[in-house]
Parts: structure tokens; sequence; C-alpha cells
């Protein structure tokens, strides 16, 4: 083990915070918290005076939120990334661009190791670990928290015994928070159970406190851009349906996850921009997307979402994916009109100009332009394979057709 500095992945919170201090105290190595801006909406000024004062040699905030967007966000919309079908991947997508500016301040700064925060039981060790791998393999990797194993509330109780301040973490109020522009995470303490509520004090995002509200999305090549016509980006986007949906109360996520490390664990999210912008994307595409590529996209999309939560982001999967997204998403562009009520969302309007509805074929009224002649013997085709067999089948002596009920 080198004695060089430790350039740590810091987030500001109970675990980051107290690896600060024992690393310096315990290691006698110098300590580089670093905080990357994915759109947390807190003061990380704070948070670095909190690293600096818990005995780090240095505190560097890099305001990452373009970087998230861009890199990021961008191709995690176009693949409608949601793992088992519900949670949008919020830590998971910020990990990688976290790892990835560490490793850039680890060779600015001359340091001989990286380090992060994580358990062993949870995704992040992984997500983190295989990306310093990916990108630095020649660096230390340090997991203080998986080797202490440290508890939460031993962390706590170091904590208060060293005199390291953790913020408004208590021992009665001890939740795990990690948010960014895409949503907020909420786990640990009362929430373990999967039989107890979550505690109203959980919630931010989602609070009951406004209106039932109606909103225009429009998007361009797949990405959201703009909001009741003004162009505001996609981070705007979020942040305008963060507001309208959160404030009906729509955006809460309580689900029993598959971790990557093999254990189920109850998890609680708040994404109610992120599942807003998500509904709209997905009803895009079925406007404008053809047929079977919609379909392959379909499958695509869940192993998109599957890869990113188990760490391969800087895989040759993910970024041949990506290639298939990106092309995919050059007829996606509209608007949809999105509805929030009583915790709910209803998608009630979409047009495209490269829309693939075409009205006249649809209708069935006078102005049909459907030849109904045609179908007559594409119906023919389509049921002759079965029909054939169907023949073959009873001719064999069969007394009735496979799949057929019997009465």
């Amino acid at each position: 083990m080198s004695n060089g500095p430790v350039v740590l992945a810091y987030s500001g919170g109970l675990d980051t915070t107290v690896i600060v201090h024992r690393i310096k105290a315990e290691l006698g190595r110098d300590v580089i918290a670093v905080l990357v801006d994915v759109g947390q909406g807190e003061d990380l000024s704070a948070a670095a005076e909190r690293g600096l004062r818990a005995g780090a040699a240095d505190a560097v905030i890099v305001d990452a939120k373009e970087r998230f967007v861009a890199d990021v966000l961008t191709p995690a919309i176009a693949a409608n990334a949601l793992y088992e079908g519900k949670y949008p991947l919020v830590s998971a997508l910020s990990r990688p661009l976290i790892a990835q500016i560490c490793v850039e301040q680890a060779r600015a700064k001359g340091a001989t190791a990286v380090a992060h925060g994580c358990t062993g039981k949870g995704n992040d060790q992984v997500r983190f670990e295989v990306a310093f791998g990916a990108l630095a393999p020649d660096l230390e990797v340090l997991a203080p928290i998986r080797q202490w194993a440290m508890s939460r509330p031993e962390a706590i109780e170091y904590a208060t015994k060293h005199g390291v301040d953790i913020g408004w973490i208590t021992a009665e109020k001890s939740y795990s928070i990690d948010q960014n522009l895409w949503g907020r995470t909420i786990e640990g303490g009362i929430l373990e159970d999967p039989w107890n509520g979550v505690p109203d004090d959980a919630w931010e995002l989602t609070r009951p406190t406004g209106s039932p509200g109606e909103t225009i999305i429009g998007f361009e090549a797949g990405l959201p851009v703009s909001a009741d016509g003004e162009r505001v980006g996609p981070a705007g986007v979020v942040a305008h349906l963060n507001k309208l949906a959160g404030g009906v109360g729509y955006g809460r996520v309580d689900m029993i996850e598959n971790r990557r490390v093999g254990i189920k664990s109850r998890e609680i999210y708040e994404v109610p921009g992120a599942l807003a912008v998500l509904a709209a994307h997905r009803d895009l595409e079925d406007l404008t997307l053809e047929r079977d590529l919609a379909r392959d996209k379909a499958r695509l999309d869940l192993r998109w979402a599957e890869l990113v939560y188990d760490g391969l982001w800087f895989s040759p999967l993910r970024a041949s994916l990506d290639a298939f997204m990106r092309e995919s998403q050059a007829p996606v562009t509209g608007e949809v009109r999105l509805a929030f009520a009583d915790g709910n969302l209803a998608i009630t309007g979409r047009r495209s100009d490269n829309a693939l509805y075409r009205a006249d074929l649809a209708t069935y009224d006078a102005d049909d332009a459907f030849d109904h002649d045609a179908a007559r013997g594409f119906v023919q085709l389509w049921g002759l394979p079965t029909k054939v067999w169907s023949a073959a089948s009873q001719r064999a002596g069969s007394t009735s057709t496979p799949g057929a009920s019997t009465p």
C-alpha cells in the first residue's frame, strides 16, 4: 500500500465524512475530497467545509451538471432506462461520471489511490470499482467502509466520539440519501423492514401541495427540450416536471429490488420528473418508431438498464447499444401532453411531424383510405401455414387441433 494522497468520492454524508477522518488518523494519508455536482440541489460548499473539518487536505467541487445531462441522461432517456421496469437508475447513472471525475482529479493532483464510501452489500461498490478499473487500472482502490465493516450506527458513534460533523444525521433519523438531477433515493433505518410504511419526513420531492395541472413537453431527436413552448433544456424540463408532478404526489417508487450482489433490498425513490419524462418519451416513440424497431428496442432498453445497474457503463456492449439507441431517436421529435392529479400521470395527447399514425388509414369514416380488398388476401396468406399444418395433423389421425380448448 502506498502512502500517497487518496482521492475520495466525497458526498458530505455520514460514511464519506467518517472515511476522511479515519484515513488521515489511522493510515496517515492525505485525503482529497472530491464533490461532484450532478444536480443534488444542496450547498456543496458546506459539505466541502465539513470534509475539511474532518481532516481532508483539500476539498474540490466539480460542477458536472452539464456533463451529467449530455453524457449520462441523454442516453438514459433514449433507452427508457428503468431497472426491473420501475427504477430510473438515479444513483447508478451518476456513479460512472463521479468515478471518471475522481480519476481526472487523481491524475491532476498526483494521487496514488482513489476511494469510495460504499458498503460490501451495495451496488455502488461494483459501479465505482469496475469504473476505476476500466479508467485507471494502475491506481490503488480503497473501500474503507467495506474493509472496516462499519454499520451506520457504528459510523454515527465514531463521528460522535471524535467530534466529526455529520450534518443532520442522527441515530433517530439515519436515512441514507442520494440525490441528483434525475431524482432522489432514500434507504436505511425504519425503511429496511419492507412491511413498514414510509414515514412522511422521508419525502421531499413528492409532497402533494400543488393543484392538478397539465403541461406539454417538447422533444427533439428523443431529448426533452421544452415545457409549454418554452425552451428550457433537459434539466429544465426535469425541474419543471418535478415541481408539477411532485406537487400532486406523483413519482414515488417503493420496491423490492434485486441487487447485483445477490440480495434483495427494499428501496425508496422519489423520481417525479424522471418517470414523467420517460413516460412521455415512450409514448412519442409509439407514435414515431416503426413496429419492428420499436419491439426490438423495448427488449434492448431492458438490457441497457441492467448493464448500467450492474456497473458496466464502461463496457463494449453499452457503447454498442448506445449507437443503436442514437440511431433510433432520429424521428422521435414532437410534443406530448401530460396531466397530473391525485398522485397520477395521464398522457392526454401526442403529435409529431414524423408520426407514423395516419388518420386516413385508421379511421372508420367515409374518407377511409385503407384498401379493404387487400386485407382478404393478406389474411389468407397469413393464416396459410397454420391451415396447412392443421390439415396435416387431422390426416395423421389427430382428433383435435393442438392448442384448441376442449368444451
